[in-house]
């Protein structure tokens, strides 16, 4: 599933301390590998009694699997493309995941007045950053005014446990599949009896409980750069979901415009405003996901009155000409512990 790292940010850079054991029979345990065209990673503090992290990877990798198997854009069988091949006026029994993001998605698209949307798919291809993307320009108003008929949440409803269209959408998760998936991992992770780790999931992540030295998981939050890392500021989560959606990993420029793979559903077209990245922190990740891309497509200042109105922890590094500025709220000050460094 190479979607969702070619399309969406990963600027969580983890700083995490594995240290030794401390005589009580505790020790940090990791594990990690591809999943979703980017990587995966775990890490968890195994008391005495817990599951060693062979069996662990087992559990994490059959979910990685599934997801894969319901929402890959990038594989012809996968539940998501076969219902994204049906032409108008069709429905297709879903399993519950995907029942359950399509309903999120029209929250978040109701919510934006439309900028979020799940089925802008068409746009981004045209656009030059989708799964069928052929050359990245900018498109005529008449190929652009086409692609726009397909384009929009209220053409799905669900009826039962079939997801129905009535044009010929294309569904696409890229902006909330790592974030359900690291919820459902870390409940995994919760039922087995692993209540200190941090998993990660294509730069999605969510961390609950304390290291082995008894501190809590500390993340970098990236400077908005593409040619280089450099933390912007260190958090500390405990029981929270962080995800960050941003402008500079994935463009191009054309007439000295820069053009991002972010788009805003309502104009068609790639946001051009001065918000170059937005991190959320959420009880749930799946929102945090969804929630920080909605915030980037809203720009500074609807995105910072939507996360004001909706007690949003929101982080926003705006572009200017003197380097980047950020502003952070309450909520986030809230959730993060306050700033660590």
């Amino acid at each position: 599933m190479q979607d969702l790292l070619n399309w969406r940010l990963c600027s969580l850079v983890t700083l995490i301390i594995t240290l030794s054991g401390c005589g009580n029979g505790d020790s940090m345990e990791s594990f990690g590998g591809p999943t979703m065209g980017s990587t995966y990673s775990i890490k968890y503090l195994r008391d005495a009694g817990l599951p060693g992290p062979k069996e662990v990877q087992v559990e994490v990798e059959k979910i990685l699997a599934d997801v894969d198997r319901q929402m890959s854009t990038y594989r012809s069988d996968s539940d998501i493309e076969r219902f994204n091949d049906l032409p108008a006026n069709r429905c297709q029994t879903m399993s519950a995941p995907i029942l359950e993001l399509v309903r999120v998605g029209e929250q978040l698209s109701q919510e934006s007045d439309g900028s979020y949307d799940l089925t802008v798919e068409p746009l981004m291809n045209l656009w030059g950053f989708g799964p069928q993307a052929r050359v990245e320009k900018v498109p005529s108003a008449e190929v652009l005014a086409e692609a726009m008929q397909r384009v929009g949440h209220a053409h799905l409803h669900i009826d039962g446990d079939q997801l129905c269209k009535d044009a010929a959408v294309a569904v696409d998760f890229n902006s909330i599949a790592a974030g359900y998936t690291v919820d459902t991992i870390a409940a995994k992770l919760e039922a087995m009896g692993i209540h200190n780790y941090l998993a990660e999931a294509t730069g999605e992540l969510k961390a609950a409980g304390k290291k082995l030295d008894g501190s809590p998981w500390r993340i970098a939050l990236e400077e908005p750069r593409d040619d280089q890392q450099v933390a912007e500021r260190v958090i500390a989560v405990d029981g929270y979901g962080v995800s960050t959606s941003g402008d500079y990993r994935n463009y191009f420029e054309q007439g000295g415009q820069r053009y991002s793979h972010t788009f805003d559903a309502r104009t068609g077209a790639p946001i051009t405003h001065a918000l170059a990245s937005v991190t959320v922190i959420n009880p749930s990740t799946l929102m945090a996901d969804g929630l920080s891309t909605l915030l980037l497509i809203l720009g500074p200042e609807r995105g910072w009155d939507y996360a004001q109105k909706h007690d949003i922890g929101a982080f926003f590094v705006m572009r200017a000409d003197t380097g980047f500025v950020t502003r952070t709220n309450q909520a986030f000050e809230r959730l993060s512990g306050g700033k660590t460094e």
